[in-house]
């Protein structure tokens, strides 16, 4: 009985070309002319076991069930609109049987486009859209062995008799079918990915949710993995199931190099594994803390035990796993409100004061000074040549930081990829940035040796607390009260002497900056030697620091500095002292009334005294001083639309 099952599909084909007994009407159909219908085709091919000898004697399953053909979406298709080739019963030998499926939904969706139908026939667009995706992906490319063929075609990955529409459940279970499907070409593939955490859930659980392979690797424009472009959109589909993770790591600086466009830092897959993919606390996982270290080492081969503490999926949202982080974050952002609120307000009230000052005509100094004999004209040497270039040198270093940073910082906002793609890459950016780190260190260690120098050359002379000394002092205290009272109303604008306290506050503003923004950097870029001494959440915590510091000391020099400096009413639109190294003498009498009088009084004044500067010293330091002012109100642009970015959709 089992052997005449298994040849009668031969003995049924072979009644029908001897006799045509079997389907009459079918036969009968193509002599008058007509075209058959789909249930004379199912006469045969609906059969249990219809089969067909292959030229190699191998038999070919020809068998369509008839119940699941229905629930197709191409049961209102004719059978003869794809199987074209079929012109006679018994069917022709010795024919290419070749069916057209780009041509097919090609020629329909041309003819729903002519007819004016788009709209009826919009999923068949959707389809058409999906087979041009396909035609450039690596599955429509010429197999290397054969190439009379394609490394796989429509039908290697769907059959085309059980293509079920999007919401029937018929559809939804098929996707378990998907990982053996692909596997028909990718067998070793296959065989890892059933070991897998996503394959056991598909195996040996069923479980719908569970990611398939066209969920990692996307449907029709299925590209090489090794491509860029592919490692990058297999991250971000790991964010589909795993969008918190994917969140938290593109937080890093793997990840903000991801999103830019690049591939050459770490994914997900270079961490966690692809097709064998385990879960976290399996020891089996490469990233199970027994395997840590040895993942970690596939980039950084001289990573030590610190890195195996590293938090890759780390956020400042969480104090009872990250408490770290949480701290470290809520201290900067606290540091940023105190300092934004208080120079912000200051900057305002400054503004409002001096307007209306200017308005009332009271904008000269209040008390009587010395005016000097023929002076007019005269201006007050303040900087020399060393100031002026260590000025120039740490403006130029801090804007690269700038640029180079904050363009990692802020990723995601629509001007990112542009600029990194204009400073050559992340590779290159990164050079720039310690460029301008090592620029900047070299400013702060020379100036702290051109100062040692100094008070040892007038160590008899010199005091700590004096007018000439930079360092706070309880006067600058008395100075800001006084502002304060004048600011609304309540006294007359203070004087001052050599140094105000804004001005000390933007020389020291660099000294704590520094320490916070080097030390965190210099970790990060040292990062084997910083985990062979600390922890690996230091870089999580570094990370942190680093950037809201370098957020603060940027927005504060575009903002607070750049009023102080270029913006108030009396210095508006800049102020060129900086690069021409003098001052106006009424200027000067008016800004630092206090220190005048002093070198009038003690016969040292004719010692700054100097001609003004010639035109085209003049004319360049305002071409200049307007290129950098310029620059910092276009970065400080970049870097608020990054934090608001951050803030509305981060």
């Amino acid at each position: 009985m089992r052997a005449f099952k298994s040849v009668l599909p031969v003995l049924l084909y072979f009644a029908v070309f001897v006799g045509n007994s079997l389907a009459p009407s079918l036969v009968n159909a193509f002599e008058k002319g007509q075209e058959p219908d789909n249930s004379m085709c199912l006469g045969c091919h609906g059969m249990d076991g219809f089969a067909m000898p292959d030229a190699d004697g191998a038999m070919r399953q020809l068998h369509v069930s008839r119940d699941a053909f229905q629930k197709s979406v191409h049961a209102k298709r004719s059978c003869l609109e794809c199987h074209q080739d079929i012109q006679q019963i018994p069917h022709q030998t010795n024919v290419d049987r070749k069916v057209g499926c780009v041509e097919c939904h090609q020629n329909l969706w041309d003819k729903a486009q002519k007819e004016g139908k788009t709209e009826e026939f919009e999923r068949l667009g959707v389809v058409v859209k999906q087979i041009e995706r396909y035609m450039g992906s690596v599955h429509a490319q010429p197999n290397i062995k054969d190439q009379s063929r394609t490394n796989a075609t429509c039908y290697n990955c769907h059959d085309a008799h059980y293509i079920f529409p999007e919401e029937s459940m018929e559809r939804v279970e098929s996707r378990l079918a998907i990982p053996d499907k692909c596997g028909n070409c990718h067998a070793e593939q296959r065989d890892a990915y059933f070991t897998s955490v996503h394959g056991k859930e598909v195996l040996q659980n069923g479980n719908l949710n569970a990611a398939v392979c066209t969920d990692c690797h996307t449907t029709h424009d299925i590209e090489s993995p090794k491509q860029d472009s592919i490692r990058l959109a297999i991250t971000q589909n790991c964010g589909n199931c795993h969008d918190k993770q994917l969140k938290s790591y593109m937080g890093t600086y793997h990840g903000q190099v991801n999103r830019l466009g690049y591939a050459h830092t770490a994914k997900c897959f270079d961490c966690h594994g692809n097709h064998d993919i385990q879960r976290v606390d399996d020891p089996a996982s490469t990233v199970h803390k027994s395997n840590r270290l040895a993942t970690c080492q596939t980039c950084h081969e001289d990573a030590t035990e610190g890195f195996v503490d590293f938090h890759p999926h780390g956020n400042t949202h969480d104090f009872e796993r990250y408490p770290n982080m949480w701290i470290a974050s809520k201290l900067m952002i606290g540091l940023l409100a105190v300092v934004f609120t208080f120079f912000w307000g200051h900057a305002a009230l400054w503004f409002y004061r001096e307007h209306k000052d200017r308005k009332e005509g009271k904008h000269t100094a209040h008390i009587d000074v010395t005016n000097l004999p023929n002076t007019e004209g005269k201006h007050f040497r303040r900087f020399s040549w060393g100031w002026r270039i260590t000025h120039l040198a740490l403006v130029l270093g801090v804007m690269i930081l700038v640029l180079t940073g904050m363009t990692v910082l802020y990723a995601d906002s629509f001007w990112a990829p542009t600029v990194m793609k204009l400073l050559g890459g992340p590779e290159v950016a990164g050079t720039l940035h310690r460029i301008g780190a090592l620029t900047f260190i070299g400013v702060f260690f020379g100036h702290l040796l051109a100062i040692a120098i100094c008070i040892i050359r007038n160590c008899k002379t010199w005091t700590w607390f004096g007018p000439r000394s930079l360092l706070p002092n309880w006067q600058d205290l008395r100075d800001v009260i006084a502002m304060f009272r004048w600011f609304f109303g309540k006294g007359e604008r203070p004087i001052f002497d050599k140094w105000t306290y804004w001005e000390k506050f933007d020389y020291w503003a660099p000294f704590w900056g520094l320490t916070i923004v080097g030390v965190s950097g210099g970790m990060m870029w040292f990062p084997e030697v910083t985990a062979s001494v600390f922890p690996g959440w230091v870089f999580n915590v570094a990370t942190i620091v680093h950037g809201e510091e370098a957020f603060l000391a940027a927005v504060f020099l575009f903002t607070v500095h750049f009023f102080n400096s270029h913006f108030r009413p009396d210095k508006f639109p800049q102020d060129i002292s900086m690069f021409t190294g003098t001052v106006p003498l009424e200027e000067y009498k008016r800004e630092h009334t206090l220190e005048y009088q002093r070198l009038v009084e003690s016969g040292q004044i004719d010692k700054y005294l100097v001609d003004a500067p010639s035109k085209p010293m003049t004319t360049g330091s305002k071409i200049l001083g307007a290129f950098l002012i310029l620059t910092g109100l276009g970065l400080l642009a970049f870097l608020l639309m990054g934090f608001w970015g951050n803030v509305l959709f981060g």
